[in-house]
Formats: structure tokens, C-alpha cells, sequence
């Protein structure tokens, strides 16, 4: 059990090919509410009427610098709470977790823009919220417009966009962040075959360069990329293993 249940653990000693990202026995328990009036009345008093969910129980793993690691299992088997934990939107209500390095996740991509600002004025906005300095800013603006492929639009307004010329830029500025560790949660239905080809194109050249990927999917597709899966069910990890092998144990796998 973790020392404080909000805190990441320490580092792992030092040596050749240390972990980037390791699990310890971690669990997740969420509490559900039935409505807002009870989620509310919670901030004050305890009830042991409220429902309990157990999203991880006693996750262990650990992936090394370089590695494309497949994250699947059915809906609700704990894969989204998972990546929350990398992204540190969330934390472990028991167990340690260590990630080391700059995580960049095509999750919610369209999250925190701001609809009165240009396409170029988020990308900034962005990177400011994340501290950044003004010279990586400058390099993440001119890569994320070159690649969201806006043309003028980049310097209209954002509510202006459409959904998909939403998510292009989204996923124009996380991809182009210099990340460690690049997590991928079913991001790549973005814009025309083109478009995602040179998505698909992008993430393989992140791997060749040794950025660790977490790549979460139910298509064949993510064998293109990965070569280990972590295969989640009901909070559990029921294998983690080589990709060739992860077809066998997980058949939900579409075409």
C-alpha cells in the first residue's frame, strides 16, 4: 500500500533500462451516486447506503522506455481509469505508481479549447497551461498547423469549427508535444483516409524514436503498432504478453 494514497511512488532505483511507468498492486474504488443532490450531500456526511465500484483491484506492471504497449478489454474493464492515472487526472485509492518523463494523451482531444479563441491562440493557450517556454511554444505552434492542415481556419475562431476540424487540431497539438509517453485512446477516426494515414505515419515515427506508447483500442488495427498487450478485465490483468498471443486470449479483437 502507497504511504499516501495521492502520491506518486519514488522512483525506482537507477539503472540500464528502468521502468518509465510501474504499477504496484494498484486499486481505484469510485463511489456512485445515484443523482447530484446525493453526490452533494456526500461533501458532509458519510452514508453507508452509497454504492461502491471497484475500477482496478491490484494492478501490477511495469513498461520500459520504448515499448508499444497495447491497453484492451471490454467496456468497463478498468482501461480508461487506468490511463487517468499516467495522465494524473486521477489517483490510486491504494498501491504506487511511478511515471517518469512528458505524457502527452490523445484522449478527450477537443477538452479545454476555448470557443472565442483562434485555432493558433489554443495551441499556445495550451502549451502555457502545460509550462511550457516560449521557445518550445514556438516549435509546437508551427508543428501542430502544419500538420492539423487548417489552411486559414487556423486563425478563425474555434466555435466556428466543425467536430472534426476540432479533434485534427487537437490531435495536431498533442501529437507534436515532445512527449516520453504518448497515450492513445481510440483517437485515430480523425478526419479522411489521408488524414489518418498520416496520423498512423506520426505515431510510428514517435515509436521508432523511442517514445513509450499506450495505445487503447478494440481494432486488429493496433497490432500495427504494438507489440506487447495488457489485457484488462473486470479491474484485473488477465494477461501481458506479446501481441501475437494477445488475440487468443482477448477474441472481443475486430477487424
Amino acid at each position: 500500500m502507497s504511504e499516501t494514497n495521492n502520491a506518486k511512488a519514488t522512483a525506482p532505483a537507477a539503472e540500464e533500462e528502468a521502468p518509465i511507468i510501474v504499477f504496484r498492486d494498484v486499486t481505484k474504488e469510485y463511489t456512485l451516486y445515484r443523482n447530484s443532490r446525493e453526490q452533494f450531500a456526500a461533501l458532509f456526511y458519510r452514508s453507508k447506503k452509497l454504492q461502491k465500484h471497484m475500477a482496478l483491484k491490484g494492478v501490477s506492471f511495469s513498461i520500459k522506455k520504448g515499448e508499444s504497449v497495447a491497453i484492451v478489454g471490454r467496456n468497463g474493464a478498468g482501461k480508461s481509469t487506468l490511463l487517468k492515472m499516467i495522465t494524473g487526472v486521477a489517483f490510486p485509492t491504494s498501491g504506487d505508481i511511478y511515471v517518469k518523463g512528458r505524457v502527452s494523451a490523445l484522449l478527450e482531444l477537443t477538452a479545454g479549447f476555448v470557443g472565442d479563441m483562434t485555432g493558433r491562440e489554443n495551441i499556445r493557450f495550451k502549451c502555457y497551461v502545460l509550462g511550457l517556454k516560449s521557445a518550445e511554444i514556438n516549435e509546437i505552434e508551427k508543428k501542430a498547423i502544419e500538420f492539423a492542415e487548417l489552411g486559414e481556419y487556423i486563425d478563425q475562431p474555434v466555435r466556428t469549427y466543425s467536430s472534426g476540424m476540432r479533434v485534427r487540431l487537437g490531435f495536431a497539438i498533442n501529437i507534436n508535444m515532445d512527449p516520453d509517453i504518448l497515450v492513445i485512446d481510440e483517437a485515430l477516426s480523425v478526419g479522411d483516409n489521408s488524414f489518418k494515414k498520416k496520423c498512423k505515419d506520426k505515431i510510428n515515427q514517435l515509436i521508432k524514436s523511442h517514445v513509450t506508447v499506450l495505445y487503447v483500442s478494440h481494432s486488429k488495427d493496433i497490432q500495427d503498432f504494438c507489440n506487447r498487450c495488457i489485457y484488462l478485465q473486470n479491474g484485473k490483468v488477465m494477461f501481458d504478453g506479446p501481441m501475437s498471443e494477445a488475440a487468443k486470449k482477448y477474441p472481443e479483437f475486430t477487424g
